[in-house]
């Protein structure tokens, strides 16, 4: 399975909320390059490499560390990309690594969201720095102002890049890669698209819907 969305869609907790219920292994190009460079694989010490030069790690260091991911023991019944691929190419190199064990894309999965709401949800968004509580401007205040409900903490953090014009550029950033591989996944048959905007127990429930008829 494949998610695509951009920046703040419900990617991560989707695909969490996917692996409890189906089994499946979420895996995120960030965290198989930290794993991959902290397990001091060939791939890995390559990436670690391209990283310490300051420079982007290639789409082929990439997909080596995907490989060696795929082959362990726990990905057998299945796996979540949550931000790969990001553009044809990468999915063109994807298809490739899936063929030589005989596997191949069930569903790539488009969270569907405004954009205008996107730049509100994410810029509004902080969390607690003592206990990692998430909080938001307008959805969810903390009943006293700048200081946590769950511990009592007043030290709150937002992300530098949270804000309304990061937001933005990335959102263009990001249709700009993606629309391309939209029309490569609908192609092939096998792009599925669900309104991301709605509450997280139904955006759920419809990704359940679709993995359920992927697999069947």
């Amino acid at each position: 399975m494949i998610l695509l969305g951009p920046p703040g869609a419900g990617k991560g907790t989707q695909a969490r909320m996917l692996e409890e219920e189906f089994g499946l292994v979420q895996l995120s190009t960030g965290d198989l390059l930290r794993a991959a460079v902290a397990a001091g694989t060939e791939a890995g010490k390559a990436a670690r490499a391209v990283m310490e030069a300051g420079e982007l790690v290639s789409d082929e260091i990439v997909i080596a560390i995907l490989r060696d991911r795929l082959a362990e023991p726990d990905c057998a019944r299945g796996v979540i990309l949550d931000g790969f691929p990001r553009t044809t190419v990468q999915a063109e190199a994807l298809d490739a690594l899936l063929a030589e064990t005989g596997q191949s894309i069930n569903a790539a999965i488009s969270l569907e969201v405004d954009d205008a709401a996107m730049v509100t949800r994410i810029s509004g968004r902080f969390t607690c720095g003592g206990c990692g509580e998430g909080y938001h401007d307008t959805f969810k205040a903390p009943e006293v102002a700048e200081t946590c409900d769950k511990c009592g903490s007043t030290d709150m953090k937002r992300r530098a890049d949270d804000n309304a014009e990061t937001v933005a550029s990335r959102l263009v950033a990001y249709h700009d890669q993606t629309a391309p591989l939209i029309a490569y996944y609908k192609d092939k048959d096998v792009l599925r698209s669900i309104d991301a905007m709605g509450d997280i127990d139904t955006i759920a429930a419809d990704l359940a819907t679709i993995v359920k008829q992927a697999t069947a």
